[in-house]
């Protein structure tokens, strides 16, 4: 699954205001919480439901966790450092409570299961646990808390999807969203702890997805992800058609919401994603040509220990079908260096494979052994830390030089730009993605708006943006 950055969950319309502490203390509604979330889109997306759950028993947020009564993290535990993150800022929040004893501390997502003895019991620095699968079963836990005891749940489910409820959409920008279409994955590869910690892999209802992303398109927002450990594994059987809906006529359906709404999607496992997508995908234009299609390794040899059920061969031969049927397409991808027993020979295997792919965007990590997979029972991590630097550092070095071409092929190009917001850098400057995922950066003019689509021509570029104006 792609990672977006570390960031306070907190709701717009509120900003502004001088949220304090509830007065009512611990009585139940009227309480303010805060939301902290950590690693991949769809755990930002787990905490608006969250959002949703607590609003509804009359709690509201807070973009301050000073100001809250209930301070939650969200976690994950996909890599160390997320695991160390998480563990200081609860640390700190636990100073917190020293000054303010009603205050609560939770943990959501995916530490809860796998080290809620440690929080609870050992470093005591938390009042609740909930793991992925059980949300709705916050506001009983919150209770429990008050009571002084410890509020737990971390059972996994079978049927869980939350796809009934709506998310609160927070920390968002208006026009872009995310929409959670499955959950869990039934892919064992050897450095993965996900299946463990969300369960088994369940679609969820095609007809509330579709009801949630046509809400989003009538209340402004012009662009929808479509949330999965593995959106092309989505199967949903409709006992109202007796039709069972695949990916690729999920993204139909969505597709033709409107022309106006753009769809992209993440992730896909490189054995699920068929030529029925791709042809979908070329069928309609508010489709994104962007694909993120992680590889891990380039050495069938590291493959096959990682469980990934395809070689070096069979992915290179996918890259190509794409390529074949969406021509200019998107493509990134993740990687892992230093992964147990990897040589020298295995690495160069992986830099060559990024030679011949050429990605746009690449995310890249070296190897952290997750307790409870199979690669941490079975595998030595016998690679030393400063040799899995290296050859990360490698790595990143050749995929830099890539991006940078990629950028530079769309000079002298005009692109279809939907405005998501104003640049980071100034407000001067609006900001936006075109169809292949790659941000562009543009002045403003006195007519278009944060959610228009906008062509721009692309003059200038890094190796991470585009720069350009609107024509």
């Amino acid at each position: 699954m792609f990672e977006i950055p570390t960031s306070k969950i907190h709701d717009e319309a509120r900003q502004g205001e001088a949220l304090k502490p509830s007065e009512k203390g611990n009585s139940g509604a009227d309480r303010l919480f805060y939301i902290e979330s950590y690693g991949c889109a769809m755990n930002f997306a787990d905490s608006e439901v969250v959002a949703s759950i607590l609003r509804k028993e009359g709690m509201e947020v807070t973009d301050e966790y000073t100001n809250a009564d209930l301070i939650f993290i969200n976690t994950c535990s996909v890599r160390e450092k997320a695991e160390q993150t998480v563990r200081k800022r609860l640390t700190e929040f636990r100073s917190l409570k020293k000054e303010r004893p009603g205050l609560l501390v939770g943990v959501l997502g995916c530490m809860a299961e796998r080290l809620k003895s440690k929080f609870l019991e050992e470093e005591k620095l938390v009042d609740i646990v909930v793991g992925p699968d059980a949300y709705r079963s916050l506001p009983t836990l919150i209770k429990v808390a008050d009571s002084g005891q410890k509020g737990v749940d971390v059972l996994l489910s079978r049927e869980e999807t939350y796809g009934d409820i709506s998310p609160i959409r927070l920390n968002s920008n208006g026009v872009t969203a995310f929409v959670s279409i499955m959950r869990g994955c039934n892919n064992m590869c050897s450095f993965c702890v996900v299946p463990f910690t969300r369960g088994r892999e369940r679609s969820r209802d095609v007809h509330s997805i579709i009801k949630e992303c046509t809400e989003l398109f009538e209340n402004g927002y012009r662009e929808v992800t479509l949330l999965g450990q593995n959106v092309d594994s989505y199967q949903w059987f409709d006992e109202e058609t007796g039709n069972t809906v695949s990916f690729a006529n999920l993204l139909e359906q969505v597709a033709l919401i409107s022309p106006l709404l753009r769809i992209r999607f993440s992730t896909s496992h490189p054995k699920d994603i068929t030529d029925e997508v791709l042809f979908t995908m070329k069928k309609y234009d508010n489709i994104c040509k962007y694909i993120h299609l992680p590889v891990q390794s380039g050495s069938t040899r590291m493959l096959q220990l990682m469980n990934r059920t395809y070689t070096r061969e069979w992915y290179l031969a996918k890259v190509d079908r794409i390529r074949e049927i969406l021509p200019g397409c998107g493509l990134s991808t993740d990687t892992i260096s230093g992964f147990c027993t990897e040589t020298e020979e295995d690495h160069q295997d992986t830099l060559s494979l990024f030679e011949y792919c050429q990605y746009d965007l690449a995310y890249m990590y070296y190897y952290s052994e997750r307790p409870g997979t199979l690669a941490a029972r079975r595998f030595p991590d016998d690679v030393p830390l400063e040799v899995k630097k290296r050859r990360l550092a490698e790595l990143v070095e050749l995929h830099r030089k890539y991006s940078l071409m990629s950028m530079e092929k769309e000079l002298g190009q005009t692109l279809k730009v939907l405005i998501e917001g104003d640049s980071k850098r100034s407000k001067d400057d609006w900001a936006g993605r075109c169809d292949t995922n790659k941000m562009v950066v543009f002045p403003k003019n006195g007519t278009a708006k944060k959610g228009d689509y906008v062509n721009v021509l692309v003059e200038d570029c890094t190796a991470g943006t585009l720069i350009g104006r609107i024509v």
